[in-house]
């Protein structure tokens, strides 16, 4: 039997997946979190055999969240559910230690078999996303400038191009607002560009974030 910690601030979504999982006599959802601070201590305290983890939620979360889970138990499967697109998050997630990445868009039909694969050892990945890992690993100067941020300078490029402002991700964050702009200059002059419309019409050319929320 597959034991699944559930970690989702979202009570409704919760539900909805412990229903589809359910229906599988192979795995149980034996735990559930609301929060990263929940989560990392669930998995001190107990045994798991796969964590299935959302990217974003309150507390500690998304890479920084799966780099903690990893140091105490290096060999516990995480699948990440995540609202962000494949293409946006999935290599980061798994060089920072996952095994999966499965799209909220896409749990109802992928969910059971991405627990199935990573509890046993395996990669969950779409085969578009594969490829895209296999480029990843190309040498740097080949690489697209975004790919070479930091994860905490990627996260912040994300939250920037999806219109949060300095304050909101300083809160978002627990950061400082001087700790985010800092980042942000940085950030800037790693894309090689000198403001904000610049860094946006980077990100839709590289499918980064939708033209059409800017309409």
């Amino acid at each position: 039997m597959i034991r699944v910690l559930l970690a989702d601030d979202h009570t409704i979504l919760r539900e909805g997946l412990k229903q589809i999982l359910a229906e599988c006599r192979d795995m149980v959802v034996a735990g559930e979190a609301d929060n990263g601070h929940d989560a990392l201590k669930k998995v001190r305290e107990e045994d798991w055999d796969v964590v299935v983890l959302d990217m974003s939620m309150p507390g500690r979360s998304g890479l920084e969240l799966i780099k903690l889970i990893k140091l105490d138990n290096p060999k516990l499967p995480i699948l990440i559910l995540s609202m962000h697109r494949e293409d946006q998050y999935a290599v980061r997630t798994l060089k920072a230690g996952a095994s999966g990445y499965v799209s909220k868009d896409s749990a109802s039909s992928q969910l059971v078999s991405a627990i199935r694969k990573v509890a046993g050892g395996g990669i969950f990945l779409s085969p578009e996303m594969a490829e895209k890992l296999a480029f990843s690993l190309r040498p740097q100067s080949d690489a697209p400038p975004h790919t070479l941020l930091s994860d905490r300078e990627y996260q912040i490029f994300m939250l920037l191009l999806h219109g949060s402002s300095i304050s909101e991700i300083a809160e978002e964050l627990n950061l400082s607002v001087k700790t985010v702009s800092t980042h942000k200059t940085h950030i800037l002059q790693k894309m090689a560009v000198d403001n904000m419309a610049s860094l946006v019409k980077y990100g839709i050319r590289h499918g980064l974030v939708d033209s059409g929320a800017f309409d």
